[in-house]
């Protein structure tokens, strides 16, 4: 049992990690999830929702070809910026959640982007929705989602994980499909996604700074989003993303408005 129990603990220290940022930065970066295992959480966390429809109603592909492509466009681009660490790692795919009064988008471990028409109609350009996908992007490229898993599953399920127990990770991934509204990131984490977003569009001729155009439209709603309200205030959001832009001397000022006009009008 000692040596077990030793040799659980080498396994353990081989795979705790930090991701993207140092403690000092104040993120709590620790994550005990192998970059396989978010792979592999992805992916269940992807059959889940599919098996969701009246939850999460996809929309058809078929005879919805051109806002797919429009949108799995933006996405490519950003991924294949040369930005994304884990590019080649993940399962990167794009699907549109056919629901027009939410307001959302969100991004699985391991690289499963989903997008509800409801943010697609409420936006008003691309740089803004490009600017929403990196910040989704953000989230599983610097590993938020296991990084909060770690925090609340921690050991116990690492035992399980370690030893080849794939009905652990089955039962995270309902888990997370349950709290998609979704799960509570860290507001380091939420800054960290902010910074990323216009680190990714930065180079571009799109205006990098796309992502402050979403809080600008939220900060007019009545009734904004539940999963704003644990999120650093918008306002903040909003100076810090600008702020970022300016001093990484991003050029691009492309908003793209007709083009978006003519694709979200496909919905």
């Amino acid at each position: 049992m000692k040596g077990s129990i030793v040799i659980l603990l080498g396994l353990l220290s081989s795979v705790v990690f930090w991701e993207c940022k140092s403690l000092v930065s104040g993120a709590n970066n620790l994550n005990a999830f192998t970059v396989q295992q978010d792979r592999e959480l992805g992916d269940q966390v992807a059959a889940e929702i599919a098996s969701k429809p009246a939850e999460y109603p996809i929309l058809p592909e078929s005879g919805n070809e051109k806002i797919y492509s429009y949108v799995r466009g933006l996405t490519s681009s950003i991924i294949n910026g040369g930005k994304v660490k884990y590019r080649d790692q993940f399962n990167w795919e794009a699907k549109i959640i056919k629901d027009d009064k939410t307001l959302n988008a969100f991004c699985t471990p391991g690289g499963k982007i989903y997008v509800y028409t409801g943010l697609i109609k409420f936006l008003d350009s691309e740089d803004q929705l490009m600017g929403v996908l990196g910040h989704e992007i953000a989230h599983a490229d610097c590993r938020h989602s296991t990084e909060q898993l770690t925090k609340q599953y921690g050991i116990a399920f690492l035992g399980d994980a370690l030893l080849g127990n794939k009905t652990a990770i089955k039962q995270v991934a309902e888990a997370v499909v349950g709290g998609l509204a979704g799960l509570s990131f860290s507001r380091a984490n939420e800054t960290e996604a902010d910074g990323k977003s216009v680190e990714y569009l930065c180079g571009t001729s799109v205006n990098a700074a796309g992502a402050a155009g979403f809080f600008k439209k939220m900060e007019g709603e009545k009734q904004p989003p539940t999963f704003l309200s644990t999120h650093p205030n918008p306002a903040n959001r909003i100076s810090n993303i600008e702020s970022k832009a300016k001093n990484m001397n991003c050029s691009g000022s492309q908003t793209n408005t007709g083009t978006y006009a003519k694709m979200k009008a496909l919905l």
